[in-house]
């Protein structure tokens, strides 16, 4: 399927991962026939020209065909790793089946090597308005859903309408300075925005997925359904067992197979995702053929799994190929809302009792470091003090920050690699003993004379090895940490609902950082059910530095408000960062090929792979 900006990545990341905005003003004239762009762009000219035939990344002469079954390996939205009940993925209700995005056009899509720039899909252009609030979209005549039914304007005001109004919460947050989109005609959307509007909303929502009014009129948008919903994207959903997997045709009638955006891309007949609870039981679905594509994040599977005889004769391929693209962001979250973690200090010292140096040395086999930002492998990564421009930001929340913003970021401690360092934990009983923490025999009490309890919730148990040396060094300081595992959709409600302690979280980098942050980080989003601010973050010098970024006219701005955010994240100690790998683990089943050339932000895998029928016919698998 192709990696276009997917509703999935924009909920992965808060948006961060595929959506980013500015413009340069335009002159009225923009409102001109001739002055119509064919895309958007964040800081400047587009790359592409409007003539452009495809991709430079891209294969134009792939062929169509065969097959790809893999695992879900990244959610957004209502989506769990675990199982699905529903196929409407873009609102809270329900647990969301994997690859559900690739039956949905949207107005344009992006590119792999323009992290900021947008190019005409659904829309065949985009005029926009000198005070850039108000932008009409020209939809290509073509476009059809999968009934035959032309795609209009009236489906694009509602889709957009519906998504604000009723979507996930993390759409709802997203699209609060949409005004008003409405169709002028079967072929013009007028979308206007707020006075307030950030830099990126406009790409916001020339990203959203396009549903069917009609469709959509006789049904509850905010409920679960095992209904395949009418889309217009190039594959529509096949046969799926709920729970257990799922197919996705491609549509040989695909109208928009021909364009520029799509030329080498969706390749597969047919795309299938599998579920599993256990790691080890997907892996050995991958051994025997079950699964053919697995993008690897098990350190000790990638370093001794890999030994049976598929490899061995040359049918099963492993690589590792370098991570070019910002990484993003891993830890255990604590839920600050709970008075337990409230202090800073104690947060800090939990952070303590974790040894690093002895996991990668003893789990992971040297594979990975230490993760010690909110966006590593970045320019928005802080490093040493703040410069001059980053101070500029910063001075108006002095006395209200942590004094450490204005000096060196935080960094989490070195270890001695024991497993148990006493000095760490030394200094940890001391932190929460400064916190009001106080010891009575073995157990630890809180400030208000509870037993300090802590519950680690997660719907697999892949973690447990990295957690429970972690816990028994809590135990240690007389802390009773234990680990809950829950099935998929009971992970999900709790995480709704913010019921948890600790859970770990990852989240996907972005090359340009957008206010889409505050989704993720943002006060208002602490406050919403639902919203991927999990662990409770309000901080008004936080919502601050993510309206900078949003408002930035810059990537030179946007990386000096990202990098004080990144401060302000660090400083607030509200997770213990874990680790982060400079390679993508690949291994497949020898029976795809890819173009020589890859995205300069991603490895494209399998996006714009294709299906090899000589490769499987050699392996067994034709």
């Amino acid at each position: 399927m192709a990696r276009r900006i997917t509703r999935r990545r924009l909920l992965e990341a808060g948006g961060a991962a595929a959506i980013t905005a500015a413009l340069p003003a335009l002159p009225q004239a923009a409102w001109a026939q001739d002055a119509e762009l064919h895309g958007l762009s964040t800081f400047g000219e587009l790359g592409l020209p409007p003539d452009f035939p495809h991709f430079a990344y891209v294969n134009p002469k792939a062929p169509k065909g065969g097959s790809l079954t893999s695992q879900i390996k990244r959610a957004g939205g209502n989506q769990s790793f675990d199982t699905f009940n529903t196929l409407n993925t873009y609102v809270l209700q329900g647990d969301g089946a994997a690859g559900m995005d690739a039956c949905f056009d949207s107005l344009m899509a992006g590119s792999g090597d323009e992290p900021g720039s947008l190019y005409g899909l659904l829309a065949k252009s985009v005029a926009i308005s000198p005070d850039k609030q108000t932008y009409r979209f020209r939809l290509r005549p073509e476009a059809r859903f999968h009934d035959g039914s032309r795609v209009t304007a009236r489906d694009v005001a509602f889709s957009m309408n519906i998504l604000k109004a009723k979507g996930h919460p993390s759409f709802r947050l997203l699209l609060n300075e949409l005004v008003s989109s409405e169709a002028e005609g079967d072929d013009i959307v007028v979308v206007k925005l707020s006075p307030k509007r950030s830099r990126d909303l406009h790409l916001v929502v020339a990203g959203l997925p396009v549903f069917s009014e009609t469709y959509w009129s006789t049904r509850d948008f905010t409920a679960s359904t095992l209904e395949p919903p009418l889309g217009s994207g190039p594959y529509k959903v096949g046969r799926f067992e709920q729970g257990r997997f799922i197919e996705f045709e491609r549509r040989a009638d695909y109208w928009g197979k021909d364009l520029a955006v799509n030329i080498g891309t969706n390749n597969f007949d047919r795309v299938r995702w599998e579920y599993f609870r256990d790691r080890q039981v997907a892996f050995e679905a991958f051994k025997s053929g079950v699964i053919t594509f697995q993008e690897e994040f098990t350190s000790r599977i990638w370093a001794t799994g890999y030994d049976f005889p598929a490899v061995h004769d040359g049918k099963v391929k492993k690589e590792a190929l370098p991570k070019t693209e910002p990484v993003g962001s891993q830890g255990w979250v604590y839920n600050i809302r709970r008075e337990k973690f409230a202090d800073p200090r104690i947060r800090e010292a939990l952070g303590l009792a974790f040894d690093f140096e002895w996991t990668r040395k003893t789990i992971m086999f040297g594979s990975y470091e230490r993760m010690t930002s909110y966006f590593e492998n970045s320019d928005s990564k802080a490093v040493g003090k703040p410069a001059p421009e980053e101070l500029a930001l910063l001075e108006p929340f002095r006395g209200q920050v942590p004094d450490e913003v204005f000096g060196e970021p935080w960094l989490p401690p070195v270890s001695d690699g024991s497993g148990s360092d006493r000095n760490l934990l030394r200094k940890a009983d001391e932190m929460l003993r400064a916190a009001g923490c106080k010891r009575d025999g073995n157990v630890l009490k809180l400030p208000n004379g509870q037993p300090f309890e802590i519950e680690f919730l997660d719907s697999q148990g892949a973690l447990q090895p990295h957690t429970q040396p972690f816990q028994a060094n809590l135990k240690r300081l007389g802390i009773n940490a234990t680990s809950r595992i829950v099935d998929g959709a009971q992970y999900q409600r709790r995480l709704d609902e913010f019921d948890f302690d600790i859970i770990s979280r990852a989240l996907g980098g972005s090359a340009i950082p957008s206010d889409s942050l505050r989704i993720v980080y943002g006060s208002e989003a602490a406050k919403t059910r639902g919203s991927r601010n999990v662990g409770g973050i309000s901080s008004p010098a936080i919502d601050a530095m993510i309206e900078k970024i949003g408002q930035a006219q810059s990537y030179a701005e946007v990386v000096v408000a990202a990098k004080c955010l990144d401060r302000l994240l660090r400083a607030g100690r509200y997770w213990i960062p874990m680790w982060w790998n400079d390679e993508e683990w690949l291994a497949y089943w020898d029976m795809y090929d890819r173009p020589s050339t890859k995205p300069k932000y991603s490895s494209g895998a399998p996006s714009i792979w294709w299906f090899n029928a000589e490769k499987a016919k050699r392996i067994g698998k034709a």
